[in-house]
């Protein structure tokens, strides 16, 4: 047997570790430098090893470990059902996946249904769970109530992404999978809470199923807190998708807000780096087939 085949890693899920990147890792001030140049940024959800390194090799800035995991990894009906452990156990997968790689992403994982809501100190310590776990920030759904939760956690150095719109841990108070924000008393009050979470802290915020004119009008009014869109057109400071959904393999029905990068890719890599490309030149999402 030669040296190389001799060599070869069993399965072959990730590469070898690769030399230093030439990317500058992510963090805080750099992001809050891509926004205040304009430049968008790229977030998509990751939940293993392998997906992240390669998120990360094609440039992905911002990988979310979503509590997404339940609905398109563990097959459940909602996030509501996710646990600590479990967004625990992903966010120490990914996490490995980067430090294998030397990847430079920005690393944020959903505090899930139920670990943040009896109070500040519950969100404190499902926070430092996730850290420990390898994440940069921690991300909680909802305005109002969540302010102080923010303050709390910004104050103990703990970055928070927030989450407004669309919010899916809720969605049964919500009346189902609908866009959020329309109408003008519906639109003021996302607006308050918005603007409540950035003073609290917040350096991003996840807009999920906005109309497109109030994201875009929130984006230009938030100077400190980054707007990530999904399903809020293409006026936010960034965007973000479910990976298994631009990637075409979605089991549902797939929503309008997404773009099957992988139509017209060879491979995995090549959908990653389309992504990438679409959102920092504006032509993804088209507010016409991808918004309201």
């Amino acid at each position: 047997m030669s040296n190389a085949a001799g060599s070869a890693t069993p399965y072959g899920t990730l590469p070898p570790a690769s030399p230093p990147s030439l990317r500058k890792p992510l963090s805080l001030p750099r992001l809050a430098d891509l926004h205040a140049r304009g430049e968008k940024i790229t977030m998509l959800t990751a939940y293993d090893a392998t997906f992240a390194a390669m998120a990360d090799a094609a440039g992905v800035e911002c990988l979310l470990v979503g509590d997404s995991v339940g609905m398109v990894c563990q097959g459940l009906h909602s996030t509501a059902g996710v646990t600590l452990d479990t967004m625990r156990y992903h966010t120490e997968s990914v996490f490995r996946g980067l430090h294998r790689v030397q990847g430079t992403a920005w690393l944020i994982a959903d505090l899930p249904f139920g670990s943040y809501q009896e109070s500040r100190e519950q969100a404190l310590a499902s926070a430092t769970v996730l850290m420990q776990a390898g994440a940069h920030m921690v991300k909680l759904e909802g305005g109002g109530w969540t302010t102080e939760t923010v303050r709390f956690l910004v104050e103990r150095g703990i970055p928070v992404c927030a989450h407004l719109g669309l919010t899916p841990q809720t969605v049964h108070a919500l009346g189902g999978y609908r866009v959020q924000g329309k109408g003008s008393e519906a639109a003021a009050l996302l607006k308050r809470e918005a603007h409540a979470l950035q003073d609290a802290g917040a350096a991003m915020l996840v807009l999920e199923m906005v109309p497109a004119a109030l994201a875009a009008e929130l984006t230009a009014e938030l100077k400190h807190c980054a707007t990530i869109g999904i399903g809020a057109g293409r006026g936010t400071a960034g965007q973000v998708l479910v990976l298994h959904d631009m990637l075409g393999i979605n089991l549902g029905k797939m929503p309008k807000f997404v773009r099957n990068f992988m139509a017209d890719a060879p491979g995995i890599a090549q959908a990653l780096a389309a992504y990438v490309r679409a959102v920092k030149d504006g032509s993804f999402p088209d507010d016409q087939l991808h918004a309201w």
